[in-house]
């Protein structure tokens, strides 16, 4: 089997991640190259193997399972899973782990996401980079003792592992409603909830990798009429969405207002560090003042980070954190393997609700103090050469920090100017104690940015 193209491995290896367009860049052959590539990059004992519900993951996963059983690894294929259920068996079944999906992509692409044993993430800097490299080359012939595959379904373990973060007793009736999008949340979340009081109204929850009704992405507000639309009609307690993998959830209020990923992670820190006093908490520098000064409050100790799972998990590694947040919607466990996972962070903002007699406005109120932009990505030129003229214009304008890009800490209010890893923009994201205070910064950014250009 000839190699596939370098120029084709280079687009479709990102920073944390394999993602492209299904056949015209990933096809049955750059899935088996990454499989051997992947067996001899990350060297473990076996691999688990899952894949989500998109109409070309199952024949893209078989072609890596290929790749690795010919390097002579053993395979646990786990069949359909969300990305949270497949690092579960990287952790629990000392496995490498390999998830076939592109998560809110359109149903165009598809991709893979890795993991060494115990969850650790792999990224372009940590492994991703030599497997693209290594794929590119002819591959030799298969090993004399091929790997073994067998089959396990790890769902339901990994169901009975979220609930474990809770008492299911003590999620009272609480009605949520929940919005799949037609991706893996609609596989994994009835098993979750199973044998629990939890009152759920399921929306989109047919597996359908065309997605009919809207693409599995919550990050854009337009996937969240419907769930919002949905809560208010039944009168539910919140609503939540999970994107394709269902690796990231987001929540509604009652209202069907948008409850921001920072104020979830408030919550659901505190709940935390009730049974952890002094524990360490992540959040990543474009969460809001609100999470750090929730642990705080909550006898925690707070710790920025850089955007990227990378990074969290690293840190997390390094500080024993019991918690990460980011405001993308990612919250990552110590007792999950410090993996990510929607599921766990849904349940335990379930019991917070439950525990406040609901609804999730109260609940959220004493966090939501500030007044956020979101994040606008601009396009530029030259993004290093944009970054230093902000940087030179904000110098004397308050403390100043270079952990991720450029952060500019004026008191009243804050900004975040980083640079993509993939495109020549600029994401900024503002907070200020007031919508006037904070809209006054963002305009000044992008005034000087404009300027620039």
């Amino acid at each position: 089997m000839h190699p596939p193209p370098a120029e084709v491995l280079a687009r479709v290896v990102k920073a944390y991640d394999v993602r492209g367009l299904v056949d015209s860049e990933l096809d049955a052959t750059l899935m088996y190259a990454l499989g051997r590539a992947a067996a001899e990059v990350l060297a473990a004992p076996r691999f688990a193997v899952g894949w989500d519900m998109r109409d070309s993951s199952s024949r893209l996963a078989a072609a890596f399972i290929d790749g690795v059983r010919d390097h002579g690894v053993d395979v646990i294929e786990v069949g359909l899973a969300s990305t949270d259920t497949v690092y579960y068996a990287s952790g629990a079944l000392d496995a490498a782990g390999a998830m076939v999906t592109a998560s809110h992509n359109p149903p165009t692409d598809n991709g893979v996401k890795l993991c060494r044993p115990g969850a650790a993430p792999v990224s372009i800097d940590t492994g991703l980079a030599e497997i693209r490299d290594l794929a590119a080359r002819s591959a030799p012939p298969p090993v004399a003792e091929r790997g073994r595959l067998t089959r396990r379904d790890v769902t339901e373990a990994f169901a009975a592992h979220a609930r474990s973060f809770v008492d299911p007793d003590a999620l009272g009736t609480v009605h949520v409603v929940v919005d799949a999008g037609n991706g893996m949340a609609g596989h994994l979340w009835p098993r979750v909830v199973d044998g629990t009081p939890v009152v759920t109204t399921p929306l989109y929850f047919e597996l359908d990798g065309r997605f009919p009704n809207h693409p599995a992405d919550p990050l854009d507000p337009a996937n969240l009429v419907d769930l919002a639309a949905e809560v208010r009609g039944v009168g539910a307690d919140l609503g939540l969405a999970f994107d394709g993998d269902a690796d990231r959830v987001f929540a509604v209020d009652e209202e069907g207002r948008t409850v921001s990923s920072s104020l979830v992670g408030a919550v659901v820190a505190e709940r935390l560090l009730v049974d952890e006093p002094g524990g360490v908490v992540l959040h990543n520098l474009i969460c809001s003042r609100a999470v750090p000064e929730a642990v705080r409050s909550a006898g925690g100790t707070a710790v920025r980070t850089r955007v990227g799972h990378s990074f969290i998990k690293a840190e997390m590694a390094r500080t024993g954190a019991v918690y990460g947040v980011e405001h993308s919607g990612h919250h990552y466990f110590r007792d999950n393997f410090r993996a990510d996972s929607g599921v766990i962070a849904a349940l335990i903002l379930l019991e917070a609700v439950a525990a406040v007699g609901g609804p999730l406005s109260r609940l959220v109120a004493p966090h939501d103090r500030y007044a956020s932009s979101g994040e606008a990505s601009l396009r530029v030129t030259d993004p290093a050469a944009a970054l230093d003229e902000v940087a030179a214009a904000f110098a004397d304008r308050g403390d100043v920090d270079h952990l991720d890009g450029l952060t500019v800490d004026t008191g009243p209010a804050w900004f975040n100017l980083r640079p993509s890893n993939t495109e020549p923009l600029l994401r900024l994201n503002v907070e200020g104690r007031d919508d006037s205070t904070m809209r006054r910064l963002r305009d000044d950014v992008l005034r000087v940015v404009a300027d620039g250009r």
